[in-house]
């Protein structure tokens, strides 16, 4: 099956939205449907984009990182109705479960102290003396923080953290290119990203006033763990070698692609339990974001569509469908998974967009796909 219009979507992309370089992958019920790749790794251009190109997908490392943690409970005969303080005694919020963690209901947005996002003692006793903003049923956004929520959850059942266990009872047995922790005979592999441009209508909307205003909650969400802040720092091995699983994760589209796959069950590896899968996929959580300041839908660490109260239907189309679940990240990376159609989809590219979801050249793919599906 080829998909006309995703092709065309794709292509207009580079014709008519300044794509540089960029993949698409789609795969069906544990095969390869569709794929694309075109364009440069770097703004010189003296490198070819290929299907072998990594780049740094930041918050999309989110879906391995929740991947992981249901994993870790299930492995362990535990499910996300766990207390957190079962396996993290210091978490400051008493009562929270692992699925109110997993879906950005625990208030820990932005640190009580800002601490290098490199010093991770630090930042595991930053967010442990952390007052919440918030309490369940309210959620919102921890754009930073939920790397290390994950990281002590897994530690706690473990002994390892989440890069580790990715490493070791996810990506290895599946063999894709999606890394939490990128080993340096990977390096050459890696696109340079280029910042997303200014845009006032971006730039006036209430995310990103507070966004830009320092001491704001909003603000503070994103700028209180330090040492990743710019697409500069971002571009080095320092970045994709930290480990840090809520945003320096370093993946190709068939990677993260392949990925959703086994989140749907579709692997030879039977990675995921029955379980799991459907944590992954379950609503937790729907309505108004207190950091994204719209509405946001998430599962045990996947994000969905919202649904609206009085119409049922989708707010959003980012997903696809009402049951696509999975994780985009900044600058346009996307990747999900429909369950009702067995298909996974994944999006990489080097020159990003500046929005808190994903933009145009992203959501054209997305619509683009769903039309040709039908």
């Amino acid at each position: 099956m080829f998909l006309f219009e995703l092709d065309r979507a794709f292509q207009e992309n580079f014709l008519d939205r300044d794509e540089l370089g960029a993949s698409v992958s789609v795969w069906q019920d544990g095969e390869l449907l569709s794929e694309w790749h075109d364009g440069y790794t770097t703004p010189k251009r003296e490198s070819i984009w290929n299907k072998e190109t990594l780049v740094p997908v930041y918050s999309a490392s989110k879906g391995a990182a929740s991947a992981s943690v249901l994993k870790a409970l299930c492995d362990n005969g535990l499910d996300p109705s766990c207390l957190v303080r079962h396996v993290w005694a210091q978490f400051p919020v008493a009562n929270a479960t692992i699925a109110e963690a997993l879906s950005h209901q625990c208030g820990l947005a932005a640190l009580s102290q800002p601490v290098s996002l490199f010093d991770y003692e630090a930042c595991v006793q930053a967010l442990e003396q952390t007052s919440p903003a918030w309490l369940p049923p309210r959620h919102g956004y921890h754009p930073h923080t939920f790397g290390i929520i994950t990281d002590r959850i897994i530690f706690g059942l473990t002994g390892m953290l989440t890069a580790e266990f990715w490493e070791q009872e996810i990506r290895k047995p599946l063999g894709i290119d999606f890394y939490l922790k990128l080993p340096e005979s990977e390096f050459n592999r890696v696109a340079t990203l280029i910042p997303g441009k200014s845009d006032m209508e971006s730039l006036n909307s209430p995310f990103y006033r507070q966004y830009l205003t320092p001491e704001t909650p909003i603000y503070q969400a994103f700028h209180s763990m330090l040492g990743i802040n710019s697409v500069r720092e971002m571009n080095t091995p320092k970045a994709w070698t930290c480990g840090a699983p809520a945003l320096t994760g370093v993946a190709s589209a068939d990677g993260m692609a392949q990925f959703y796959q086994a989140c749907l069950g579709y692997d030879n590896q039977s990675i995921f339990s029955h379980e799991a899968r459907r944590y992954l996929a379950d609503t937790v959580i729907d309505g108004y974001d207190e950091t994204l300041m719209v509405p946001s839908a998430f599962t045990c660490g996947m994000m969905k569509d919202p649904i609206d109260e009085l119409t049922s239907q989708t707010l959003r189309t980012l997903f696809g469908a009402k049951d696509g679940f999975g994780h985009p990240g900044a600058g346009g990376c996307h990747a999900f998974a429909l369950p009702s159609l067995g298909i996974s989809f994944a999006y990489t590219m080097n020159r990003m967009d500046l929005n808190v979801l994903p933009g145009i050249k992203t959501q054209s793919l997305v619509d683009a796909l769903m039309r040709d599906l039908g």
